[in-house]
């Protein structure tokens, strides 16, 4: 029973000679350039071996002096148009000519002309010819014969023919285009204002469903209601409430807000419409506000339905922040259509709006306000459980080996995106089939780490000795103050090996928290000025080798002054502004003597806890000196070489498991600190 299924369904029937390439039951479709190519075969075929058998064969003078007039082979001669000379030869001699006639891809008609030549001037042709023939008697000489033709069919084709072609050509562009084929968008040039948003109805359908989401369950508990509002509206509206017109997904990049949107138009059984911000962006005016119309003019049609507008940045941008002052902005008009659409005087009973984007601060406040989204939905940077349900499901295809365990990989990638956990599970494959292993083990989820965050190993890179030793004082300098300051990040790994732009890097396990305080920041700082201060101490000089530390400290200081309002001096101020409406402002917040303070402040606070790193590396020196060693010998080195020389931390912040020793490569995702030499 099973082969017979499968015999019909792979399309081998006597009908269908040529297997699965005709489906059963459907019919080959007629291919309109097929009949345009056995057209051209049969006009070339026509006009070949049948018109094409008129035309003489060209020859010269001497040949006709020498050969057919001396040997009076020719019955007459006919000048046309005072230009070229046909030849007739007398019909029991064509025998002598054969060979030449039958030689050329035309054959000459049997009653001629069989030859011609071009004569010049017809007072040189006439007097070679009487030349020619001055021996002959007059019975057998051949006098001229002068006509004049027209090619009527020649002159109207090179006279109407251009104008006939350049119509053709146009008629067949502007209908391929009316296919889809060309530019402007579906529909052609002439449908340029049509919306391009893909449907998925019942006829084509999205697999993802809310299963494939894994994490963000928030989120999904929001969107789960959105899809339950459409398919049971009367449990909510019972009640008095009204559906929600639209929801705003907000969250950083790679967190999963496209994901969440498939999956509602995986899980609704109803009408999704998708298009990008950036679809109603075109070179024509008026293009955008039209695709706008006509999106929702389908959209009611359809109702009740979903309409997702990927980035609505693209056009939702707040009005009056635009740079091109004072010019007519094709997407506020845009914007001011999608407004009036969404929350106008015609309202749209059962099309549900969703959008996403990750910069919400620079959106329209009127695009935000309650009507039009009524729901905003933020999508976070997934925490440690919700890592570990990312973790599953995309390690659901790949064969894992025995010492992986999706606690460990969860700890080890804080701070990582969905979109970053699928990248280093994809990596992890890859590097385990590019070392021909039968399982993907933890060494390559740590390598897929190491080479998400640092880049790719330069192990040939050209680095002098000396250079060598700088960088290895430099990183041990970091390591030393994060290992025996309380606040700061504990070392998981340190390397002197070339990774990507750095020459050195350190990678750290960081807390996870929602606030940060003043000593965890200064404790941060004094760490990553540990490497400068380390370089000044042992060889007395500094290098460009900091200058990735130092951009980092000098906006975490600025951020504490003016931002987070952790100066004295400047008071509790914040002059950030989260709004984002003065983007675009000529001024600053705060006055000259302000700023002077600030730079003061700042400058004070980095001194201090550069002053502060050169103390802990002089206190602890001998330490410093013997892991700077360690790691020249070694070029990698862990958190238990620190323990070895500094002895155990006394801060037991972070709960490291058996998993979270390190292994040959142990990494984790905070952002190594990268030493580039400028």
């Amino acid at each position: 029973m099973t082969d017979n299924n499968n015999k019909n369904n792979s399309g081998n029937s006597p009908d269908n000679p040529f297997g699965k390439l005709v489906p059963n039951n459907r019919k080959p479709k007629f291919n309109p350039y097929c009949f345009y190519g056995l057209v051209a075969i049969l006009f070339i075929f026509v006009n070949f071996y049948f018109s094409s058998s008129r035309g003489p064969v060209k020859t010269n003078w001497n040949k006709v002096k020498s050969t057919m007039l001396a040997n009076n082979d020719i019955e007459r001669i006919v000048v046309i148009n005072n230009e070229k000379a046909n030849i007739y030869i007398k019909k029991d001699r064509l025998s002598k000519y054969e060979k030449e006639l039958s030689g050329t891809f035309s054959k000459p008609a049997e009653l001629g002309p069989h030859f011609y030549f071009v004569i010049g001037s017809v007072e040189t042709f006439e007097s070679k010819l009487a030349e020619a023939q001055a021996a002959l008697p007059d019975s057998e000489k051949i006098e001229a014969e002068y006509r004049n033709e027209r090619n009527w069919m020649g002159e109207i084709l090179w006279t109407i023919g251009p104008f006939v072609l350049i119509i053709l050509l146009w008629w067949w562009i502007f209908r391929r285009m009316s296919r889809g084929a060309g530019g402007g968008g579906a529909g052609g040039i002439f449908n340029v204002g049509k919306s391009q948003a893909k449907v998925f109805d019942k006829d084509q359908r999205v697999t993802t469903t809310f299963n494939d989401v894994a994490g963000l369950s928030e989120a999904k508990q929001e969107v789960e209601e959105i899809v339950e509002f459409l398919k049971n509206p009367g449990k909510f509206t019972r009640l008095g409430g009204k559906i929600p017109k639209g929801a705003l997904l907000v969250g950083p990049p790679g967190t999963g807000k496209t994901l969440l949107a498939k999956a509602v138009a995986g899980e609704a059984d109803v009408p999704f419409f998708s298009m990008s911000g950036s679809d109603f962006v075109e070179m024509f005016v008026g293009v955008g506000a039209s695709r706008v119309r006509d999106l929702f003019k389908q959209a009611k049609e359809k109702a009740p339905c979903i309409v997702f507008i990927d980035e609505i940045d693209a056009i939702g941008r707040a009005r009056g922040r635009n740079p091109n002052f004072g010019s007519n902005d094709e997407r506020e008009n845009t914007l001011n259509q999608l407004l009036t659409e969404m929350d106008g005087f015609d309202t749209n009973s059962g099309v549900i709006i969703l959008a996403a984007t990750n910069r919400a601060d620079i959106l329209d406040r009127a695009l935000m306000r309650a009507g039009r989204f009524d729901r905003q939905i933020h999508v976070e940077l997934p925490d440690l459980n919700e890592r570990k349900e990312i973790f599953q499901v995309h390690l659901k295809p790949i064969k894992l080996g025995p010492d992986v365990h999706v606690d460990f990989l969860s700890k080890q990638t804080p701070g990582f995106s969905g979109a970053d956990i699928a990248n280093v599970c994809n990596e992890a494959a890859l590097i385990a089939a590019r070392k021909n292993h039968q399982f993907v083990l933890k060494q390559d989820f740590l390598d897929a780490v190491d080479r998400i965050i640092g880049g790719l190993e330069k192990k040939n890179k050209i680095i002098s000795q000396e250079e060598k030793k700088t960088i290895a004082y430099h990183e041990a300098g970091h390591a030393t103050i994060s290992w025996l300051l309380e606040h700061a990040h504990p070392l998981v790994k340190v390397t002197i090996v070339p990774r990507g732009k750095a020459l050195g890097a350190a990678w750290y396990l960081p807390e996870e928290r929602s606030i940060t305080t003043k000593e965890q920041l200064l404790d941060e700082m004094c760490s990553a000025l540990g490497g400068r201060a380390a370089e000044e101490i042992v060889f007395s000089k500094i290098s460009s080798g900091a200058q990735n530390d130092l951009e980092k400290v000098t906006k975490q200081a600025y951020a504490m002054v003016s931002i987070f309002g952790m100066s004295e001096r400047v008071g509790t101020v914040s002059y950030y502004d989260s709004s984002g409406q003065s983007d675009y402002s000529f001024t600053k917040p705060y006055s000259e003597k302000t700023a002077e303070l600030i730079d003061e402040e700042v400058k004070k606070l980095i001194d201090g806890q550069y002053q502060r790193a050169l103390q802990v590396l002089r206190d602890h020196n001998e330490g410093h000196r013997k892991l700077a060693e360690l790691l020249l010998e070694k070029e990698v080195i862990f958190s238990e070489d620190l323990e070895e020389i500094f002895g155990e931390r006394p801060w037991k912040h972070h709960l490291l498991t058996e998993n979270s020793q390190p292994a040959d490569n142990e990494n984790n995702p905070e952002k190594p600190n990268a030493d580039s030499e400028n």
